[in-house]
């Protein structure tokens, strides 16, 4: 069994996010982690290899060069190794550019099962796991929680807001995680000192062989949102009231 988990760093949830004003793009100058939902996914694969000592699991990003503590993290929790695809063609990259990317290099290494986020706390799209389930021409399970895996088939219970639906397809399938699943485990001093021995490969594009979308959109321009100016005080001299309800008429609110 192999196991690929798709991982995005994303700035800190704790800190400031802002928009770069010239490319429209999240600044990632600062500090950077896994995005959570990620961390869930990193979850449930290890957890199924807790019980399958022969599975392999295996940490796939696409990001820029400073992921590399990220990577190490994946590894101390326990995947068996780690593929960064990079490149500097790759920034900005739109859903449908991403999910072409992460497919090529998914393609190479022919996962039985492929578990990712259900979205990423910068982008908020939650479109790129089933984008890659149609470039891989397998089934894909969105929005999962308790999630089981066998060696043939992944299932899953996926919560709406009237009701739930369990869910299940044979493998090789694409999964996407939600919220409920298990926080991950912390890495342990042992891993972090095996991750130091574990490989990383690195991909570019031009060894993926793969052009551009056609259809991937871009940003042109990003405006700061304006500021909020001050409300309408009213003083209450006596004519409370009567000014509130002017104010009311001339918004046209009554």
């Amino acid at each position: 069994m192999k196991i690929v988990v798709l991982m995005k760093q994303v700035p800190d949830t704790w800190g400031e996010r802002k928009l770069d004003s010239v490319t429209g793009w999240v600044e990632r100058s600062g500090d950077n982690v896994i995005d959570e939902i990620n961390e869930r996914a990193l979850e449930v694969a290890l957890s199924y290899k807790d019980t399958d000592k022969s599975a392999e699991v295996v940490v796939m990003t696409m990001a820029p060069d400073n992921v590399s503590e990220s990577i190490k993290k994946a590894l101390a929790m326990g995947c068996d190794s780690a593929v960064h695809i990079t490149d500097a063609a790759l920034a900005g990259a739109d859903a449908a550019y991403t999910a072409a990317v992460l497919s090529a290099a998914l393609k190479e290494l022919g996962p039985d099962l492929v578990i990712a986020g259900n979205e990423s706390t910068d982008g908020r799209g939650g479109i790129v796991p089933s984008m890659i389930a149609e470039h891989l021409d397998v089934a894909h399970l969105g929005m999962l929680g308790n999630i089981s895996i066998t060696n043939a088939s992944v299932a899953g219970i996926r919560l709406l807001e009237d009701g739930t639906q369990e869910v299940h397809a044979a493998l090789p399938a694409v999964i996407s995680v939600n919220e409920s699943n298990p926080d991950a485990r912390f890495p342990s001093f042992k891993g972090i000192m095996g991750a130091k021995k574990k490989p990383v490969s690195t991909k570019s594009v031009a060894e993926l062989s793969l052009s551009k979308p056609k259809g991937s959109t871009s940003i042109l321009s990003a405006t700061a949102r304006p500021a909020r100016t001050a409300g309408t005080k009213i003083t209450d001299d006596g004519t409370a009231g009567e000014q509130l309800a002017e104010f009311l008429v001339s918004n046209r609110l009554i």
